[in-house]
């Protein structure tokens, strides 16, 4: 007896600290982020914003239910990682959404994260007080 297997797209996004596995499925636009619903888990209508912005962009929103398994960093760093890992499970949906997503830079990896602190500093780059005496 053959299983029938449903289709899934699979995607991982990353933002400085964070990490988003992301799975779509075909339905009707649910959003489930770590057991949550997307209004219970990210505090702002901005970061929910950012989170949908993928799926606007290709006009799917409503088409994929999407569940996401996000850990590390803080809100705003796992909605940029959920952004980054939407995108890629819709390009493996369709490969037609392309060129809209990399233009609008949600393919590329945001690289950008805290620079560490270096000894004989205040922080990463600000120098102790300077005094004459």
């Amino acid at each position: 007896m053959a299983k029938s297997k449903s289709v899934q797209y699979n995607g991982t996004g990353r933002r400085k600290t964070s990490v988003a596995r992301v799975y779509l499925t075909p339905g009707t636009g649910l959003f489930e982020i770590n057991g949550k619903s997307l209004e219970d888990y990210l505090p702002t209508e901005v970061q929910r914003m950012v989170v949908r912005a993928p799926f606007e962009l290709t006009e799917t929103l409503g088409t994929f239910d999407t569940k996401i398994n996000v850990f590390g960093g803080g809100f705003t760093g796992q909605a940029g990682a959920m952004r980054h890992g939407i995108s890629r499970a819709l390009l493996e949906a369709s490969a037609d959404y392309r060129p809209t997503l990399k233009t609008a830079g949600f393919l590329t990896r945001d690289s950008r994260a805290k620079e560490r602190k270096k000894y004989g500093l205040k922080g990463a780059r600000r120098a102790p007080q300077f005094s004459k005496r």
